[in-house]
């Protein structure tokens, strides 16, 4: 973001006056920023976007180290991802192994999203107190390892149990493989390597889909993908060892290791809780709309082309690698160019189209058309889903990117946990007559009216929230190292501040200037 020195009016504190002022701002190009001069006096002004780079001189201003820590930290997105939707791209052979309903195999789903916030918070803390490197470690390792259980669970009981203990250890992933994937990324590359770093999901989604293409429909098959899964979590935990720890968290840490101590962390956390509250608050409640958004749109497709389209499995399974294609695509494209239009106009936009594009998402009968049409869709998905790394890290409070992003992230996947279930059980009750003239479970008809609900609470969501593009991580001290006592000319900070505010006292107001932007 550019300074234009032009004074604006003050951030608006409390819940209806951040609202108002959040949907003006969101009709004017500047964006509102906080800034702070040497003296640790603030003030409020309009700064305005740098217009687009190309994407590669954005690349190339990543040092090597950079690259390696984003890479690693892609990669264990990716191997999460993969693990996921092993599950959820089987369900009609699972259903057909076990005897039961593909309602009931999505209940695995639900216990997977439903636990996965408790590994968000214990990893998360980890990641935010110890360093990013091995909890990741132990954290992929101990996946791969709940992937080869699942594929020795014999009943249908023993498969729903490890699949709930799957959750605990899959949501500590996400807020590690963002903290180090993206702390260390130049500014102006931010929203790039967002939309990056986002579309590891739907690339370990594409893997996944490939995976079941080549192992083919037959009833056992699933556990070869699982195999895959295994080999790809335990491979990523094991390369994560001989990779550094993010140097931008080492940095922090050895400035702040005077004031490191056990229990500075907790004070610490329990300050930036009271503080913060309504911030957890509303990215939870924005999460929550966008799990919503992409387990309700993609979760359930292969089965919808399946049974709706009465599709083969081969068939399916190409026209989900190619809808995920897009998602690829889509993310990283609307993620650049989240950094010069905004964070939450990007957001809307892509909402919207997607919305619009629903009837030709379900509509269709044909592999091509559905390839085609799931393409674009999963395109502005996705494009929406590539700016929530980076929205994310900017929102969170600068000394908790790790735990912050992981916990309101898997607090959504919580509350929208039943998403695949109930498409399944509604499906499943109501029937339709497909082109062929059979009576078919109406999967098209209930995915394509949820998601439209859904686009319309993100847009509401996103139009009346905050946004903090720009902002600076480089400040904060780890958690546990920030908080100070008010003695000798210092003051107790506010955590949202990112920094150590020091106040002189009998300064000449002309000396008082060198600003940087918050």
């Amino acid at each position: 973001m550019e300074s234009t020195h032009e004074p604006a009016d003050p951030v608006a504190k409390g819940v209806l006056p951040t609202a108002r002022q959040s949907w003006k701002d969101l009709f004017i190009w500047k964006q509102r920023v906080v800034v702070t001069n040497v003296y640790g006096e603030t003030a409020t002004e309009w700064a305005k976007p740098v217009p687009l780079k190309n994407p590669i001189s954005l690349l190339a201003q990543l040092s090597a180290r950079d690259w390696l820590n984003f890479i690693v930290g892609f990669c264990a997105w990716s191997a999460d991802a993969f693990d996921f939707h092993a599950l959820s791209i089987q369900q009609v052979k699972l259903a057909a192994y076990y005897g039961v309903s593909k309602t009931s195999v999505s209940t695995a789903i639900t216990l997977t999203l439903l636990l996965r916030s408790i590994g968000a918070a214990a990893f998360g803390l980890a990641g935010d107190r110890w360093g990013r490197k091995w909890p990741m470690v132990l954290n992929m390792i101990v996946l791969g390892i709940l992937q080869i259980a699942t594929i020795y669970s014999s009943t249908y009981s023993q498969f729903l149990g490890v699949r709930a203990l799957f959750g605990l250890f899959m949501g500590g992933v996400y807020g590690n493989a963002i903290a180090m994937a993206l702390e260390n990324s130049p500014v102006d590359a931010r929203g790039l390597m967002s939309g990056i770093l986002q579309q590891g999901y739907a690339f370990g989604y594409v893997c996944a889909a490939c995976a079941n293409l080549g192992v083919g429909g037959g009833t056992d098959s699933w556990k070869t993908v699982f195999w895959i899964a295994a080999g790809l979590s335990i491979g990523v935990g094991i390369i994560r060892c001989f990779f550094p720890e993010s140097k931008q968290f080492l940095e922090a840490r050895k400035e702040g290791k005077a004031q490191a101590n056990p229990s500075q962390f907790w004070r610490e956390t329990m300050v930036m809780l009271r503080q913060e509250w309504k911030m957890c608050v509303y990215c939870c409640i924005l999460m929550t709309w966008f799990n919503y958004y992409s387990h309700t749109s993609q979760d359930s497709y292969t089965t919808f082309m399946r049974t709706q389209k009465e599709m083969d499995n081969s068939g399916a399974s190409r026209a989900s690698i190619i809808m995920k294609a897009g998602a690829c695509v889509g993310g990283t494209i609307i993620g650049y160019l989240s950094q010069y239009f905004g964070r939450r106009r990007t957001i809307i936009v892509s909402s919207l189209i997607s919305g619009c594009l629903i009837p030709a998402w379900i509509l269709p009968y044909s592999e091509r058309a559905l390839s085609a049409t799931g393409f674009f869709m999963q395109f502005f998905v996705q494009g929406a889903w590539g700016v929530i790394p980076i929205h994310l890290n900017e929102l969170a409070p600068p000394a908790f990117r790790s735990s912050f992003p992981g916990i309101t992230y898997q607090v959504g996947n919580m509350v929208s946990s039943p998403s695949a279930q109930i498409v399944n059980a509604v499906s499943e009750k109501i029937h339709i007559i497909s082109h062929t003239g059979k009576l078919v479970e109406a999967y098209g008809p209930t995915m394509g009216i949820a998601t439209a609900i859904i686009v319309m609470g993100i847009v509401v969501t996103t139009a009346f929230g905050p946004e903090k593009r720009g902002r600076e991580f480089e400040k904060a001290l780890p958690a546990g190292m920030n908080l100070q006592q008010q003695q000798q000319g210092k003051q107790m900070d506010d955590l949202e501040a990112g920094d150590m505010e020091r106040v002189p006292s009998g300064l000449d107001d002309e000396k008082r200037e060198g600003r940087e932007v918050q």
